[in-house]
């Protein structure tokens, strides 16, 4: 029936063809068209028999098979399967019984064989080391000296660090030069005594503003700014004592505080410290991120201590307590984008420092005051991957006092006798970082003022070097 009407479909089609041949063709075209149609309709027609007769057959195989598949399961169904669920019960039982009365056997144990070294877990306990070498060669003319060459391995620091324990760790520095060696740092902090508190004990650059913590051969100069030195020395503020630091949130800034109870042992403040009082520095810092790629700080910072032993020009000398106070101001603006913070970035720096130090006047034995005070500001920019270039400007101005020059009670940098003294300093330099391991410095200075040393120019050539985990660490 199907290919029937299969068949039906088709002629119904070929007929529809037929009636809708354009009128327009000739007679004899109309009639050559209506012979190959029926030829072609002769053709299906003999096709759709054949498939017919291959269907049937199929069907009648499927047929077969279908019968054998029904006598195959009548007969399976009529076989009578004997129960075995009882005897299967029982088995169990059986055994169950027999494992009751069996006695117990010892386990064997599976012995693991692990490979263990005892010295080599106690490497963990050694502090980490590393070494930094501090080279400079110069350049020097002005009117003190007329042309000098000088080479100079300003130090060898060996650093050392180590975690005691989750909340305390031990750091120490101690730089070696031509005249042999000395502690510079050696402290030990412990984390978190109280809530967001940290104590230190021991002997560490003060947190006086911002680069005075910072050890000299990480600086972004050859040497810490003018008005730092002339004011605290050569290396800068660096005792022993107690320091307290506590950090928190305050909206979207970071607070610092930090509290410092040192010893006076400063030798261009604390000369005159016969009693060795301590000193009391505090410092206050405010951080803020002005954007994902801008931060703004700044900091203010105050120490007190005392002087009670002065020498007369009358070769005699006064016990009388004199305060002195050291005031400082520091503010940084940082700028690194996301996106390139490893080749740019633009930092600007500017710190300020006021003495005020009360003495006894060498010629009188009255008391007196000296208001040294002295300001830089920097800027700096990296420009590559690997260089950097800034520049600095210093202004340093003493007290004036007409003894300063005094036998034994000499008082320059901090005062001198010839009036509107000042010294300022500017300063060039790009640096070159070769590796995180080694970096060179071009610097060039030019020094001049009045009443306060001679003019002079320098240009140096700093080479730093460091070996270790901490590579150029500033503190």
């Amino acid at each position: 029936m199907l290919m029937k009407r299969y068949f039906f479909i088709a002629y119904i089609a070929v007929l529809s063809l037929c009636v809708v041949i354009p009128c327009g063709f000739a007679e004899e075209d109309r009639e050559y068209t209506v012979a190959g149609l029926k030829h072609e309709i002769e053709e299906l027609r003999g096709l759709l028999k054949e498939q017919q007769k291959t269907h049937e057959v199929q069907i009648n195989d499927l047929k077969k098979q279908l019968q054998t598949l029904s006598q195959r399961i009548d007969s399976a169904s009529s076989v009578q399967t004997e129960p075995v669920v009882e005897d299967s019960i029982a088995s169990i039982r059986e055994a169950a019984d027999l494992e009751a009365v069996r006695e117990p056997q010892a386990e064997e144990t599976v012995e693991i064989t692990s490979f263990r070294s005892g010295g080599l877990s106690l490497q963990s306990l050694n502090p980490e080391i590393s070494i930094t070498g501090d080279f400079i060669a110069t350049y020097r003319v002005g009117d003190a000296v007329t042309e000098d060459f000088d080479f100079n391995f300003r130090g060898l620091g060996i650093h050392f660090e180590s975690y005691l324990d989750p909340y305390s760790k031990i750091k120490a520095a101690v730089p070696i030069n031509k005249e042999g060696a000395e502690l510079g740092e050696a402290y030990f902090t412990r984390f978190g005594i109280i809530d967001n508190i940290n104590l230190t004990l021991g002997k560490f650059r003060q947190q006086f503003g911002v680069v005075n913590r910072w050890h000299k051969h990480a600086l972004d100069w050859v040497d810490f700014p003018l008005p730092l030195r002339m004011i605290f020395g050569e290396g800068g503020l660096n005792q022993t004592g107690i320091s307290c630091d506590w950090t928190g949130l305050l909206g979207n800034t970071t607070q610092e505080i930090t509290m410092q109870v040192t010893n006076g042992k400063n030798a261009r403040l604390f000369a005159n410290n016969e009693n060795n009082r301590p000193s009391i520095l505090l410092h206050y810092k405010n951080y803020r991120d002005l954007s994902s790629s801008t931060y703004l700080q700044f900091g203010l910072t105050g120490m007190i201590g005392w002087n009670n032993e002065w020498n007369l020009a009358d070769s005699t000398s006064l016990r009388q307590d004199e305060s002195l106070q050291v005031y400082g101001a520091d503010i940084t603006f940082f700028w690194e984008p996301t996106d390139r913070m490893r080749y740019r970035n633009f930092e600007w720096r500017t710190e300020a420092y006021y003495l005020h130090k009360n003495i006894i006047a060498s010629d009188s034995s009255v008391a007196d005051t000296l208001n040294p005070w002295g300001i830089y500001t920097s800027l700096q920019s990296k420009v590559t991957r690997t260089i950097e270039i800034g520049s600095r400007a210093d202004y340093y101005r003493p007290a004036v006092k007409k003894y300063a020059d005094t036998t034994g009670f000499l008082l320059e940098p901090l005062a001198v006798t010839e009036q509107d003294a000042y010294r300022w300093l500017g300063a060039l330099y790009v640096t070159w970082y070769q590796s995180p391991f080694v970096k060179f410095r071009l610097e060039y200075n030019h020094e001049d003022g009045d009443g306060i040393g001679p003019a002079e120019d320098r240009i140096m050539l700093q080479a730093v070097v460091a070996a270790g985990p901490h590579k150029h660490e500033r503190y």
